[in-house]
């Protein structure tokens, strides 16, 4: 971690965030110290890591056939303009994970890279969520858990902090509603 002499003002705001959202992070971090909770926190992540909504986004037009090509289209480039972002604002902002920062949350379950915010899983989570719900809302009884449960296993893992995911889910969300009219 860079010191503080040498952070930028957006570094700095995140090293604020990061001590007021130690408690809650702790707490929700000790739900990994127990082994079932652990195991489907770990099985909802993976899912996150694309597995889930690359096989929603290819059965879309297999299940609802022609109806689903243009939702199917909008999540693809929401998807892939999602990572541009997220990437992006992680390399800007580097806020070290909370198990990095941290030595009273444990580590989970290894991340797949270095920094902490936005959470990728959850805005992927909630953009895909939301266009695939809104075009076809019978689908909610198995996506909105599945988002929530992403969302969840990142902060109980370790891997980030409540912010994370709400910056996550946020921009999400604002990258479904346009979609939704576009596609």
């Amino acid at each position: 971690m860079p010191t503080l002499a040498g952070m930028t003002r957006a570094q700095l705001i995140m090293a604020r965030f990061d001590l007021a959202e130690y408690w809650l992070c702790r707490h929700l971090n000790r739900g990994a110290g127990r082994p079932a909770v652990r195991f489907m926190m770990r099985i909802a992540s993976r899912l996150g890591d694309g597995l889930a909504w690359y096989v929603l986004v290819a059965a879309l037009p297999l299940v609802y056939g022609r109806a689903a090509v243009r939702p199917a289209i909008g999540m693809a480039v929401t998807g892939i303009i999602g990572l541009l972002i997220y990437r992006w604002l992680k390399h800007k902002l580097v806020r070290e994970r909370p198990f990095i920062r941290h030595p009273g949350i444990t580590l989970a379950m290894p991340p797949l890279d270095r920094y902490s915010f936005p959470s990728g899983h959850t805005l992927h989570a909630v953009a895909f969520t939301w266009q695939a719900v809104a075009n076809f809302p019978e689908l909610a009884w198995v996506l909105v858990p599945l988002a929530s449960l992403i969302a969840a296993s990142r902060v109980v893992l370790g891997l980030h902090y409540p912010s994370d995911v709400l910056a996550g889910g946020a921009i999400g969300a604002a990258l479904a509603l346009p979609a939704l009219y576009i596609f």
